[in-house]
């Protein structure tokens, strides 16, 4: 007898009568969700679902987590973890006309020393990037995009999505993580929002935010009550298999079970290119889902890499978008914002206007001489368009529509916020506020929300309106070291914060000391210095204090920093201000080196380019391997690199390092240099 009470015949028979329909209604899932080509009627389908659930309540040892009975959502979580994106999830330049691809294409074909030719072209879904992962076949991981680096953990959520395969079909790689989108078409999205209107809830703007808010639902079972879908669309990482085109890679996705977008297509030249993506914008509401663009590919994947990437966009890819909604409305008031530079940054006051889906009752003006460019004034009647979900844009005045007293804008001459004299540099489009974060309570609290942010400290509990009342309001914080020194009394004092909120936010605070270099230095605010920049900065000189003390010449030594950042990063270890506030963090106990990885290692101190398509694996687990061993690894061979590992295929990385005499090793001989260098 088994442990139910079954015999072991029938158990054995319920056994593989369970893993049969399992198998069944995850095959009909797939044909309806997946291919829309059911083969069994509704009124089947819900026969076999029915049988299992009798199977797996009365045997719950038998549920397994591939059971179509698993989507329809779990309990609300306390909050999404952390998945750390092994490979990053870049981002796409955009291109917005003909012109526009052309370029990109020339700038490909120059850099490859001949013309680029095959491409992809992928309708842009308008929906949220997600990340799954699969391990022996089975789905394991999902997540979102998030910094590119760092995601959520959606994996409950996306279970509940019916075309996003539990299990994999056809021998797959035994670890595989896929790139796609979760979207929702315009009929479920109008339903939705039918349901709300019903109920007195506040409308959707549109298809994507929906969307966005289903996956991110901490209760799972509300994602499961809305018709999310999914469409899979590019490699994350792999083991044991390596496409040779993008295009194959589509079609493995299809065989393994995974949806892909049937419009997808290839086109062998530019000029065809072109005229797809031209076709698309006249296509796009034939669909029953939002796209804003079409993304075109290099479909050899070798090529890819040799293209590489450029800060978080790939140089191989190119997303074309479509020309955005525009409306008119009327101009009341031109407002200043000074950011955390000092920068002014006007903005326009609008009467509200629908744009795209969305109400519209502020727009960006870029600087003082797009307005005076556009000669936009106060009162105009101005056309203002949203494009690919950025802030909203002024375009200009209605010249027709102009009210007689309206006249030109200037920008104020003094700081809105402190009083101090506000100056424009030569050359530079900004106008700056000169009394930095000492004097200038904006520039404080934009400085505080960028050291807070995620990809800085990412202390997630200190918000927008904390940080404005902790600067602004309450005057406690002065610089960002000064949140390390609040107390519970203090944050208690503060307007709805309770002694577990407080609680929260201090063990938050706590916790962001352990960040990495990298992440301090990004979250200082250093002008010209982003994520990458602060990476390449942490790597080089491993500690704050080496970078403090470092000549404007050892800055400009680091590859991939030019004099214009140098020269901004030697400049603000000049500041006393920006000493002092190091000097409070170093004794709030931050973390100010860089991760024990990076430090040391047996390829410490060594820059390795990978090009050419290697034997046993692929470029990404190389280059992975090389970060972890210690070692930088570059795009592009220079004469600072170290070696060129080059497989088959090498094109114009090895041309280069021949010419400049960097020395050139195969795969085999990169894993006899990481054992000699482990035991030197």
């Amino acid at each position: 007898m088994t442990a139910s009470g079954a015999s072991v015949g029938n158990w054995a028979e319920l056994t593989e009568r369970y893993t049969q329909l399992v198998e069944d209604i995850n095959h009909a899932n797939h044909l309806y969700y997946v291919l829309d080509s059911p083969e069994i009627a509704d009124a089947e389908y819900d026969r076999l679902m029915e049988e299992l659930r009798g199977i797996e309540s009365e045997h719950p040892e038998l549920q397994s987590p591939d059971s179509p009975t698993q989507r329809v959502g779990a309990g609300p979580a306390a909050q999404f973890a952390v998945v750390q994106h092994r490979v990053p999830m870049l981002s796409l330049a955009n291109a917005f006309s003909a012109d526009a691809l052309r370029a990109w294409h020339e700038r490909i074909s120059r850099l490859m020393g001949r013309e680029i030719k095959d491409f992809t072209i992928e309708p842009k879904i308008d929906g949220l990037a997600i990340m799954l992962r699969f391990e022996q076949g089975r789905f394991s991981i999902g997540a979102t995009r998030g910094d590119g680096s760092r995601g959520e953990d959606i994996t409950a959520n996306l279970r509940t999505v019916r075309s996003v395969p539990l299990v994999l079909n056809d021998s797959p790689p035994p670890y595989l993580e896929v790139r796609g989108e979760v979207y929702l078409s315009r009929a479920a999205f109008q339903k939705i929002n039918d349901e709300r209107t019903a109920t007195g809830q506040p409308l959707f703007a549109n298809p994507r935010n929906c969307a966005a808010g289903s996956v991110r639902q901490l209760d799972s079972r509300i994602t499961a009550r809305r018709p999310l879908d999914v469409f899979i669309y590019a490699l994350g990482e792999s083991e044991g298999w390596q496409p040779r085109t993008q295009w194959q890679m589509l079609e493995a996705f299809g065989k393994w079970g995974f949806k892909t977008n049937p419009n997808n297509a290839r086109a062998q030249t530019i000029d065809q290119v072109v005229k797809a993506c031209a076709e698309w914008e006249h296509r796009r509401e034939s669909l029953d889902y939002e796209i804003d663009g079409v993304v075109v590919k290099v479909n050899d994947l070798d090529l890819q890499g040799e293209l590489g990437v450029v800060g978080r966009e790939p140089r191989w890819a190119i997303a074309f978008k479509f020309p955005p909604v525009q409306a008119t409305t009327v101009l009341k008031s031109i407002e200043v914002n000074v950011g955390r530079t000092g920068s002014l940054n006007p903005y326009a006051v609008l009467e509200p206007v629908q744009v795209g889906g969305v109400t519209v009752s502020q727009a960006t003006l870029h600087n003082e001489d797009d307005i005076r460019r556009k000669d936009i004034r106060v009162g105009d009647t101005v056309l203002v368009h949203r494009a690919g979900e950025v802030i909203p844009q002024v375009i200009g005045p209605i010249l027709t529509k102009r009210p007689p007293d309206a006249v030109p804008y200037e920008l104020p001459k003094i700081c809105p916020r402190c009083g101090s004299p506000v100056v424009r540099t030569e050359g530079e489009a900004m106008a700056r506020c000169t009394g930095g974060f000492a004097k200038c309570v904006s520039q404080r609290f934009e400085l505080l929300k960028h050291f807070v942010s995620r990809g800085a400290m990412d202390i997630e509990s200190v918000g927008e309106k904390l940080a404005w009342s902790l600067v602004i309001e309450n005057k406690l914080v002065y610089d960002p070291s000064d949140i390390y020194q609040l107390t519970k009394d203090q944050l208690i004092g503060l307007e709805r914060i309770g002694d577990k909120s407080a609680q929260t936010v201090l063990d938050n605070i706590s916790a962001s000391k352990s960040r990495t270099l990298t992440q301090v230095l990004y979250a200082l605010g250093i002008r010209y210095v982003g994520y990458q920049t602060a990476e390449l900065l942490a790597r080089a000189f491993v500690t704050m204090d080496r970078l403090r003390e470092a000549s404007l010449e050892d800055i400009e030594q680091v590859e991939g920093i030019g004099p214009k950042i140098a020269e901004s990063v030697y400049a603000w270890f000049r500041e006393a201000d920006n000493l002092r506030m190091l000097d409070k963090l170093v004794a709030a106990g931050v973390n100010m080196q860089e991760e024990a990885v990076t430090i040391s290692g047996p390829l410490a101190g060594l820059t390795i380019v990978v090009t050419g398509r290697l034997e046993r694996r692929s470029r990404t687990q190389i280059e992975q391997q090389i970060k972890e061993l210690g070692g930088a690894v570059g795009d592009s061979v220079s004469k600072k690199t170290s070696y060129l590992v080059a497989g088959e295929e090498a094109g114009s990385k090895l041309d280069k390092a021949k010419k400049l005499g960097t020395p050139i090793i195969t795969e085999s001989e990169f894993d006899k240099l990481v054992e000699e260098q482990s035991h030197a």
